[in-house]
């Protein structure tokens, strides 16, 4: 019985977890105007696809631009997170310790402060208004916490692996790419995954870093849509449903590479 307790109290909790997603999709197909009534509808009989249509029109080029800065901020962060977590786990670098605690430092900088601050930088360099900029921008973000999730990771892969292919004549780039790099599939698509993930649902950069002239990322539209159509409650839920779907999608076909790479390096034989 009290399996049976905890299993319906976990259930319960869950369903109210959930509740506000199916809410969401729910509203999407509802008519406009039908979630002022004092009593919408529970289930989306009768619905409509107009407001998916209408936000397709509205954030389907900003999906895009999202899309494009999240993959970029993705290989910027692993291009730079991974030799750094190789040299910091594997190799005796002079001042690890520092350097990790210079990295567990940066993230606890409030982004309002980031964003200022790059604001200034960007504007003399012409990255406002660029996919470059904000690339950076979100990379600044992503790079520290991609180091210490692959750093933990590679410290529990076997040093032997490394000396013997120092044995075999290979250099530590050479080393990095042919032996480290196959075996840290996981953490590498961990802290990708970390990495897009962030991207992908950044706003404080891109509201900073861009004005609309020239693009804009699906939050940064989805606030402006809001703001435009305070109304239209099916085509707001229905650009936040589409919204989701990309990082769900990443999430469910990640799922198992995410385990394995967060758990691999929590113990150690």
């Amino acid at each position: 019985m009290r399996t049976y307790g905890r299993t319906a109290a976990g259930v319960v909790i869950v369903l109210v977890l959930l509740f506000p997603l199916y809410w969401m999709v729910n509203a999407s197909f509802q008519p406009s105007g039908a979630l002022l009534s004092p009593e919408p509808a529970l289930l989306p009989f009768g619905g409509t696809t107009a407001g998916y249509r209408e936000a397709l029109a509205n954030q389907g080029p900003h999906l895009v631009s999202s899309l494009i800065v999240a993959l970029g901020t993705v290989l910027v962060s692993l291009a730079v997170a991974m030799p750094a977590a190789y040299a910091l786990a594997q190799l005796r670098m002079r001042g690890g310790p520092a350097v990790i605690f210079l990295l567990l430092i940066v993230q606890m900088i409030p982004g309002i402060v980031m964003a200022n601050s790059l604001y200034t930088v960007f504007s003399n360099l012409g990255l406002i208004d660029s996919y470059l900029g904000l690339v950076l921008a979100d990379s600044t973000a992503t790079i520290p916490f991609a180091i210490l999730v692959l750093r933990a990771f590679l410290i529990s892969i076997p040093k032997e692996l490394s000396e013997a292919a120092r044995v075999d004549g290979a250099g530590y780039w050479r080393t990095f790419v042919s032996v480290i790099v196959p075996v840290s599939r996981n953490a590498m698509v961990t802290a990708g995954l970390f990495s897009f993930l962030f991207a992908w649902a950044d706003f404080l950069f891109a509201v900073t870093l861009t004005t609309g002239g020239v693009f804009q990322p699906v939050t940064v539209g989805i606030y402006r849509f809001v703001g435009n159509n305070s109304i239209n409650w099916n085509s707001i839920m229905a650009t936040a449903v589409l919204a989701s779907v990309p990082a769900a999608i990443l999430l469910v076909i990640a799922q198992r590479y995410v385990v394995a790479g967060l758990t691999a390096g929590a113990v150690k034989d």
